[in-house]
């Protein structure tokens, strides 16, 4: 026969073993820091995404998978799927939810003051809404113009023909900014070349990037370069003509080992990591981080295997140019 005083006490402790474990593991789950990302494309795009996918596992890889969570929505170019996304992860409770475009910026707005306690963060921007009494939004924005102008100051070095083409989604934020480097760093180099720009109007039509990288290729450039997912179809038309690419951020020479000469690389890392040392201490937003040159947001990646015997002069040539934008001797103009 079953004792009910004995029974009874062995229920007792279970509920107090139970709730020790519970507390216990809920203890450790809040040490866990929690990121999520919401993204236009994928996290290998070879583009945007993948250059702050890239940076946030470089910062799991630092902390470890025990102090860091990571998780992610691709192909999220839909406004209101981003939206649905970025929300279920603040009810979820993620300490940082990354809208990684410009396009969303609207629906932080809406989104953020419903979660105080989450912090958001979006780019390439420098706006963080504080403006409107929004506290909790941080904003990153690349300095692309510096790295467009490095590449374009290798890309006159390099071309024969003086004819260049740029392949650009939509005339506006990191695109557009790159569009003016290059230009700049190509006039620089070489006053009298061309630089003929068209925008697709797509961040994401590889078919038209291509069609457009043939068009600028039978008007005679021998150096293509362009910004966003889209280029994968510039650089395969690249590749069949052999002309030189020059990508944006990643390194892009996977691609077309033969056909990359110089990539700027987007490193968000650096931001990413402020955020959570902030986040941490209590700031959930109004910070705006920028990545440029000077503090390694923004770096070069020339491909050797491309460049052959010139890539000692040309590696001087763009640790020279970068050294000079850093010291502030070259000032890049955001204006056409």
């Amino acid at each position: 026969m079953i004792n009910k005083k004995s029974s009874f006490s062995l229920v007792v402790v279970l509920v107090i073993s139970l709730s020790f474990f519970l507390t216990v593991g809920v203890s450790a789950q809040s040490d866990k820091f929690r990121i999520a990302l919401v993204m236009p494309s994928t996290v290998n795009d070879m583009a945007w995404s993948q250059s702050m996918y890239d940076s946030l596992l470089a910062i799991q890889e630092e902390m470890g998978e025990e102090d860091l969570e990571i998780a992610y929505s691709e192909n999220k170019y839909v406004i209101s799927e981003a939206n649905t996304a970025i929300r279920d992860y603040a009810n979820r409770g993620f300490d940082l939810v990354i809208a990684h475009g410009s396009q969303y910026g609207a629906e932080l707005v809406n989104i953020a003051p419903d979660f105080p306690g989450t912090s958001f963060a979006w780019g390439s921007t420098a706006r963080t809404f504080s403006d409107q009494g929004i506290d909790n939004i941080f904003a990153y924005e690349p300095h692309a113009g510096q790295g467009g102008y490095v590449n374009g100051v290798i890309a006159a070095r390099l071309s024969e023909s003086d004819i260049m083409g740029f392949i650009g989604p939509i005339e506006s934020g990191d695109a557009k900014k790159y569009m003016l480097g290059f230009k700049q760093g190509v006039k620089a180099k070489s006053p009298d070349a061309k630089v003929k720009v068209t925008w697709t109007g797509s961040y994401s039509d590889v078919a038209a990037a291509a069609k457009t990288a043939k068009s600028h290729i039978q008007a005679g450039a021998d150096v293509l370069t362009g910004t966003s997912q889209m280029v994968t179809g510039a650089v395969g038309e690249a590749k069949k003509k052999d002309v030189m690419w020059f990508g944006y951020d990643v390194d892009q020479s996977p691609l077309a080992p033969n056909t990359v000469v110089s990539s700027v690389v987007v490193d968000f890392s650096g931001p990413v990591r402020q955020m959570i040392d902030l986040i941490k201490e209590g700031t959930l937003g109004e910070k705006i981080f920028p990545a440029t040159l000077e503090n390694g947001g923004i770096r070069m990646a020339l491909n050797e295997k491309a460049l052959g015997d010139e890539y000692e002069e040309v590696k001087s040539l763009a640790e020279d140019t970068v050294e000079r934008i850093v010291d502030g001797e070259i000032e890049i103009s955001l204006e056409d």
